[in-house]
């Protein structure tokens, strides 16, 4: 399916797609990678990026949430000895570097400086949520993540988002349904830092028992409109299309095999009437004034 949904996105007026890597996924066994097969098969799917003239930012974590099973983490590492996951622990930070490492490696193709589509790369993921519990462990986890990263020296730009500290050489992003607010707030504790929006959620996921959540297409293009006419300058959906998790790869407690969402692509990659040609306009209108 991805070159359809990818094409789809395109005329539906995206010009950069946003996806997880999921170390679970391409790890399962500690020292056995996949990057080559099924839906692991990364370096495809940027080369039809690539091919269809979109951008990609590449959201390693390798942490990710995304409500898939174990937040991403393959299960072995939790057993691994003296293991503490997500905080300035020596034994994470070599796994995570290590996975990292090898994640680079697979797309430095495809980074800037060899006219790839890979302009933006993401270390951890949300980091706000749980740093209060890890306190200046957890300052010293997200300084070590932007040294690691800035080390490799990479063409692509890094960013951390939603995570509460200013790290040098890292950008850090706002996730939310609405991000305007909070752009004033942004600019006065991270003022070298440009106004990007990673995680506009058009939608939500659903779990068992529970009503499937919607949101107006009227309030999705409010809260996009609002955003750049509050000087934000970059933008993406969370999600554009969110598809099924097949297999035991749903995570959190009750979460649904359908991740539909509720967005513009359906869970079976049909254009959402109306939102897929709503935000199409919208989007039309904004490329024909970006100048502005």
């Amino acid at each position: 399916m991805w070159p359809s949904l990818l094409r789809k996105a395109k005329a539906g007026g995206i010009n950069i797609i946003e996806t997880y890597v999921f170390w679970n996924l391409h790890e399962p066994v500690r020292g056995t990678y996949d990057f080559t097969t099924d839906s692991a098969n990364l370096p495809y799917f940027i080369q039809l990026c690539k091919e269809l003239d979109l951008y990609v930012c590449l959201r390693i974590g390798p942490y990710v949430c995304a409500e898939w099973n174990f937040g991403g983490f393959p299960v072995w590492l939790k057993h691994l000895p003296g293991v503490e996951l997500r905080t300035n622990n020596e034994v994470y930070l070599r796994e995570m570097k290590r996975f990292t490492s090898k994640v680079v490696d697979i797309v430095r193709p495809f980074l800037p400086d060899k006219a790839g589509p890979v302009i933006l790369l993401q270390i951890e993921n949300e980091y706000s949520s749980i740093s209060d519990a890890y306190g200046e462990e957890g300052v010293k986890y997200t300084e070590e993540c932007g040294r690691f990263v800035n080390e490799l020296n990479l063409s692509a730009l890094w960013f951390m988002c939603r995570q509460p500290y200013n790290v040098p050489g890292i950008i850090n992003t706002l996730n939310d349904f609405y991000c305007h607010p909070f752009i004033d707030d942004h600019r006065k504790n991270f003022p070298t830092a440009p106004a990007m929006w990673t995680e506009h959620w058009p939608g939500w996921f659903r779990w068992f028992g529970h009503a499937k959540p919607t949101r107006p297409t009227e309030d999705v293009v409010y809260a996009v409109t609002y955003w750049f006419a509050k000087g934000g300058c970059f933008h993406a959906y969370y999600m554009y299309h969110g598809g099924t998790n097949f297999g035991r790869w749903a995570g959190g407690p009750y979460i649904t095999t359908s991740y539909d969402y509720d967005v513009m692509l359906d869970e079976y990659g049909l254009e959402r009437y109306p939102k897929y040609h709503h935000t199409k306009r919208l989007h039309d209108i904004l490329f024909q004034f970006e100048d502005v």
